[in-house]
């Protein structure tokens, strides 16, 4: 078959079949085509629980599809691939968390939503990169133990001067590639371009881009923006889906080398096996564990408000 073939059999049996396909904007672009949303990981775990469709299938990784579970318990989940993981959900597990917390006794426990919903079971309030700011501001206690993402942590408490956040080592590996020797290629390589960026960056990386935000962020300030030339400093899949929104803007990437092997493990091929019903990883998660769970996200939601 060929990508046409595949994405035009994908639409059809979605339709037929009662199934809402959300796809995370890391995704690739076929796989985009054929999505119902696109977008970040919390978003879409919104938008899956206000569709009528029964069934719902995640193109990203694990820890996105527990949230689109935990979100709407009473829908079949499916994730894509099943191998597909994230690594920074995966470097702090609960007993970890457990003594951390021994540790921090007097600290309000946020969890980036980057977290395994078994994680998420021991900490106070969820946060996505959008939104950390405002929720943290909102939080009453003064101290804070961020996990697990030190980057995104420090990129927090330099704007929220005013309270303590206590961060752990640990952090985005895809994101972690970027250099300042990076930089550099790319002032000299297109001195008119603005460097869009990613807060799970390296603080002295972060210190030297014209724009920090979310992935959402990123490309929306790119389509608004009157600038014509951006460097873009994320999961390299995010050059390609802007230079098709805007094929009068230049978009390049920061290294060659920022590509999410886990994003990208997910294929058209998959897509189309999980809504034939003879592919994909159903997830499964206990009664306790969704109620557990979804605390610290009604918690930001909450906050957030």
């Amino acid at each position: 078959m060929t990508v046409r073939e595949l994405q035009d059999a994908i639409i059809k049996e979605k339709k037929e079949r009662g199934i809402c396909i959300l796809a995370h904007a890391y995704q690739r672009h076929d796989i985009w085509e054929v999505a119902d949303f696109i977008g970040d990981s919390f978003g879409l775990s919104q938008e899956a629980a206000k569709v009528p469709q029964d069934k719902v299938i995640m193109c990203g990784v694990r820890f996105m599809a527990e949230t689109v579970k935990t979100l709407s318990p009473q829908k079949t989940v499916y994730l894509a691939n099943g191998t597909a993981g994230c690594p920074m959900a995966e470097q702090l597990d609960p007993e970890m968390l457990s003594a951390l917390k021994k540790e921090y006794p007097d600290h309000t426990v946020v969890a980036y939503i980057n977290t395994t919903a078994e994680l998420k079971t021991q900490c106070d309030v969820c946060v996505t990169s959008s939104s950390a700011v405002k929720i943290i501001r909102n939080i009453d206690n003064d101290k804070i133990l961020f996990v697990p993402d030190c980057n995104l942590g420090d990129w927090i408490a330099k704007q929220v001067p005013e309270k303590k956040l206590q961060l752990i080592h640990g952090g985005c590996p895809t994101h972690l590639r970027f250099t300042l020797r990076d930089i550099e290629a790319a002032r000299a390589a297109h001195p008119g371009a603005q460097i869009l960026m990613h807060p799970e960056s390296r603080p002295e990386i972060v210190a030297e881009a014209d724009f920090v935000g979310s992935t959402t962020e990123i490309m929306s300030y790119a389509k608004k923006s009157e600038g014509k030339e951006f460097v873009i400093a994320t999961e390299n899949s995010i050059v390609e889906h802007l230079q098709f929104d805007c094929p009068d803007k230049s978009f390049y990437a920061l290294s060659k080398d920022c590509v999410c092997h886990n994003m990208q493990a997910t294929t058209l091929v998959d897509v189309y096996r999980t809504v034939m019903g003879i592919g994909g990883e159903e997830i499964i998660m206990s009664d306790e564990l969704i109620t557990s769970s979804r605390r610290c996200i009604d918690e930001m939601l909450r906050l957030g408000r």
